[in-house]
């Protein structure tokens, strides 16, 4: 359980904190619902078939991002070839979100942004998992968009990247990528505030370890240095904060976000969730409502059960060394305020996604001295992480750990302005100095 003073029970889950741009909007991780509910819908589809009609609303209510109509073969069975997965946290006022945010109360939005924006990518045989986090202040080309509604949206020569949702929804975003990347994208998803909460409290929380007191007015979130195991409301300000951790930038909230994911690939891989019909069956029910409530959207090519149990099939064994959580390269714009990409860099890490290579970490977890490397974890199910995190600074660049390629596979070694870590590596989240 974690520790929290009177006063964060005072303040709204999901303040927007305050930025240097003129638009203070927040980067929420309901990421977190797309990917758990893509897994745990696969895996619960195969044990529990009481969700198979819910299952079946899924896919009405999917929405076309270009070339997703391919047939489905007949047998379930792991996804030939490789995929990519786009998956977008935006801000919402509709319906449940209007009450976690102050700035829904005091109209300070201005429509739905992806204000998160993640590329999962899983490789052909042998398996091996990369997870691209943007940054939503990065200045990129915004190509032409269609959105649902049919309006049309002109090409922008440069915008944040997170407005790419608000002029196209799903597809815009994911043309957004494409041309940045040069990457194929067959699968997208969308979610938002409410999606985290529900899915967090339907895994049992996600274990994070702070390596001293946090304490964050603007998220409303106070932790004692040690292990926490979040879930719901306080899961979602974690994924939020920014102002109290490393130096305080959108870039170490990604990095913070990263510690979360990694954390919650070992629950799902660990016997006592994956091994649990009665866990496995809440999971798939509560994905299938986030779906069909409209707290979660998914791309007609991903609103299938077959289809998500045989990506999920993809991902259930691979090696915590080969799931990889890395962000899009970047440095400072004039004034501070924004990022731009750094190309080529990050060309270096498409091209060995690409042609199957694995990569190996050179740089630190973290853009922006968020979090350090503490440990490692064994395998499923258990992890050295200690009970009670270190105190002191962020471990430098060159100390963190890199992930370890296979003996029989040359790995590509990342420039080191490609931040991450691997999900074998325990870190700790590092508060603001």
């Amino acid at each position: 359980m974690s520790a929290r003073t009177d006063r964060s029970r005072r303040t709204p889950v999901a303040r927007h904190g305050i930025l240097r741009s003129p638009n203070p909007f927040v980067q929420v991780l309901t990421v977190l619902g797309a990917i758990v509910g893509v897994v745990v819908l696969s895996v619960g589809a195969i044990g529990a078939f009481t969700v198979w009609d819910s299952a079946r609303a899924v896919e009405a209510a999917g929405v076309s991002i270009g070339g997703d109509d391919a047939q489905l073969p007949p047998a379930i069975g792991e996804i030939e070839g490789g995929v990519n997965l786009l998956i977008a946290g935006t801000d919402s006022c509709e319906g449940p979100n209007a009450a976690l945010s102050g700035a829904c109360e005091n109209g300070d939005t201005d429509g739905e942004r992806n204000d998160v924006t993640m590329l999962v990518h899983i490789s052909d045989a042998p398996r091996r998992v990369t997870v691209i986090s943007f940054p939503r202040d990065m200045l990129v080309p915004i190509p032409a968009c269609t959105g649902q509604d049919g309006t049309q949206y002109s090409s922008m020569s440069e915008q944040m990247l997170n407005v790419s949702y608000m002029y196209g929804g799903l597809s815009c975003t994911v043309l957004t990528v494409e041309k940045l990347t040069g990457v194929d994208i067959q699968f997208a998803a969308a979610t938002r505030w409410t999606g985290v909460i529900n899915m967090s409290d339907a895994i049992g929380g996600v274990d994070v370890c702070v390596a001293d007191q946090i304490d964050d007015d603007h998220t409303g979130i106070h932790l004692a240095a040690g292990t926490h195991t979040l879930q719901g409301a306080e899961a979602l300000q974690f994924l939020r904060i920014r102002h109290g951790i490393g130096d305080g930038s959108d870039l170490g909230r990604i990095s913070n976000q990263q510690q979360f994911m990694s954390s919650m690939v070992r629950k799902l891989q660990s016997d006592g969730v994956l091994g649990n019909p009665a866990t496995l069956l809440n999971l798939a029910t509560t994905a299938v409502r986030q779906v069909t409530s409209g707290q979660v959207v998914l791309s007609s090519s991903l609103a299938n059960p077959q289809r998500m149990v045989q990506i999920a099939m993809a991902m259930r064994s691979v090696p915590y060394e080969d799931i990889v959580f890395v962000q899009y390269p970047t440095a400072y714009a004039s004034g501070g305020s924004r990022v731009v990409p750094l190309t080529d860099a990050a060309d270096v890490l498409f091209q060995a996604l690409a042609t199957n290579q694995p990569v190996q970490l050179s740089g630190g977890t973290s853009d922006g001295h968020s979090t350090e490397v503490v440990g490692e974890a064994d395998g499923p199910g258990s992890t050295t992480a200690p009970s009670e995190a270190p105190t002191g600074e962020a471990a430098p660049a060159e100390t963190a750990a890199p992930s370890t390629p296979a003996p029989s596979q040359s790995a590509v070694e990342l420039p080191s302005t490609i931040t991450g870590q691997t999900a074998k590596q325990v870190t700790c989240t590092v508060a603001q100095r």
